[in-house]
């Protein structure tokens, strides 16, 4: 039943996190220097630990992008990073670079015959050691007729391709070196037509595109230094209050449901209820069912009166089981679902059961029951308190950081990569599956037609907006890192990636200690920030 108000009770606050001796923020995303990528994960401790082994698992899913040319084939074996060494070439090959939209360059490589030939030579010389000829001693020269027409002139051209590009793409690459985003890199030109290219002028023209690190405008400049910020805190979140409820949950978790026999419904019951709706018109042929506040054996919870439509509980109270009472309620103008708002509504309730809570009485006797290790009431009290206040300013430091992230990402402009985009994407939709499978443990059917292309590119399409802000935030991050020469200590690194592969090990899971590494680097880059532009903002806290 879709009674219920779009607002976190006061109640939950312990079931959030209530061990938080101090926290994490986000983490930056994308570091040019070694080009990784990953998305901000906001952590505590427990959590941190929980996002690093999680997104070790989202590999599992089939997400990766099909391979785009039969080309790339040939170039997968070539490493481009800095530093790489090249193999020498007869001649010079001719490489122009041309920017693209997106953060995106192509470059258009012209292969001389010098070269093609060179390779063309190696090619024979390596099917000469290779093939057993008949007639020939394998090791003797072969007659390049002879050697051609065994091996086969195609298959020739095809491995001499192939090593052209083998040994020119590296040279071809090394104009963005630094620069190239890792795995973006793809030739679009056709085998065939390199092939066809080379058998008739023996020499080759291709293509090659790449994602670039995108460049971080800021509007305006330097704008994050003088950052002003106001965060909105729930101004129900109290933290007396909150440890009132708390007491209160639990105190009610140790009594007994009883039948209510001689009176009608007030506060502390719990009832089961069927619920309808209709629409109020003066046009009686203009009356509709609300099917979305229907519902059969609906169980009520008086003390959960303040999360539900308002007026709600107000007008059953006093209902006896068995009763039917029909009132009319508005939907407030800020009802979540926009459809409702501001509609007049004749609700319709019928009492099934209803029943009392036997509760034991609250003394230094239940502490222990309460609280595990406490002796008294008032231990247990003053303990909630505490862990009470400890969310509480959990929660107005997490609403501070998403407040300073949301006002960056709207003061910077970025060229998003396509390449970057689907790979964010791709975590995103990988980490959603896992929290999907956790809750409803999907079949291998399942799974699979969730994980196809179709239902990622979908998530893509309609999820393009937050992909984007996440993107944002991310390189927002990075960039301010690097600004302010910002340094992470080896020691603290050492530490937590010691602490992540624990986790691992404790739930025997693989693990690439290189990505765990990198990971819980950028996370700890991005808390790093996080701090820096809290100390330099001028940040104003008002309840809403």
């Amino acid at each position: 039943m879709e009674l219920c108000i779009n607002s976190t009770p006061n109640t939950t606050l312990l079931h959030c996190s209530i061990n938080q001796k101090h926290r994490h923020s986000h983490s930056t995303a994308v570091r040019t220097n070694s080009l990784t990528f990953s998305p901000l994960v906001r952590f505590n401790d427990d959590s941190r630990k929980k996002w690093l082994f999680t997104s070790q698992k989202v590999q599992s899913f089939s997400l990766q992008k099909t391979q785009l040319t039969a080309s790339a084939a040939a170039s997968s074996s070539v490493s481009l990073g800095a530093g790489t060494s090249l193999d020498p070439l007869p001649a010079d090959i001719r490489v122009t670079e041309t920017q693209e939209p997106n953060s995106r360059v192509k470059l258009s490589v012209e292969v001389p015959p010098a070269v093609c030939k060179d390779c063309y030579n190696r090619v024979m010389t390596e099917f000469m050691k290779q093939a057993k000829v008949p007639g020939f001693r394998p090791g003797k020269n072969v007659p390049e007729s002879i050697l051609i027409s065994y091996v086969g002139k195609q298959n020739v051209h095809k491995a001499t391709v192939e090593s052209i590009l083998k040994r020119t793409l590296p040279h071809a690459m090394s104009l963005v070196t630094g620069k190239a985003l890792r795995d973006s890199i793809r030739i679009i030109t056709k085998f065939s037509e390199m092939e066809k290219s080379y058998s008739s002028r023996n020499c080759i023209r291709y293509d090659v595109i790449a994602d670039v690190a995108p460049e971080v405008k800021w509007i305006p400049q330097n704008g994050y230094k003088t950052l002003k910020i106001v965060v909105e805190i729930d101004s129900d979140i109290d933290t007396q209050f909150a440890a009132e409820q708390e007491l209160r949950h639990r105190h009610k978790s140790l009594g007994a449901l009883k039948i209510v026999t001689d009176r009608g419904l007030k506060i502390g019951d719990v009832a089961f209820l069927d619920i309808s709706a209709t629409t109020v018109d003066q046009d009686e042929s203009n009356v509709q069912k609300i099917p979305a506040a229907e519902s059969k054996d609906f169980r009520f919870d008086t003390d959960d009166g303040d999360k539900v439509l308002p007026g709600f509980l107000e007008s059953i109270i006093g209902i006896n089981q068995g009763e039917t009472k029909s009132f009319p309620l508005t939907f407030p103008d800020t009802w979540k679902q926009e459809d409702f708002r501001a509609v007049q509504a004749q609700f319709t309730v019928e009492c099934k059961e209803l029943f009392y809570r036997d509760l034991p009485e609250l003394d230094d006797s239940l502490a222990d029951k309460l609280l595990p290790g406490c002796t008294t009431l008032d231990q247990v009290k003053e303990s909630l308190l505490q862990k009470c206040q400890e969310v509480e300013q959990t929660a107005k430091e997490q609403a501070t950081d998403n407040a300073i992230l949301d006002q960056i990402c709207k003061m910077v402009e970025v060229d998003i990569p396509q390449y970057l985009f689907e790979e964010q994407g791709r975590q995103l939709y990988g980490a959603k599956l896992l929290q999907i499978q956790a809750k409803m443990k999907l079949n291998e059917e399942q799974l699979a037609s969730l994980s196809s292309p179709k239902a990622v590119k979908e998530y893509l399409e309609n999820q393009k907006e937050n992909i984007e802000s996440v993107i944002k935030q991310s390189l927002a991050v990075g960039d301010i890192f690097k600004r302010e020469n910002l340094q992470v200590s080896t020691e603290e690194l050492v530490k937590e990636v010691e602490n992540s592969i624990a986790e691992f090990k404790h739930h025997k899971q693989e693990y690439d200690e290189d990505r765990v590494k990198e990971q819980v680097q950028e996370i700890l880059e991005g808390a790093k920030v996080l701090e820096w532009l809290r100390e330099h903002a001028e940040i104003q806290y008002i309840t809403r």
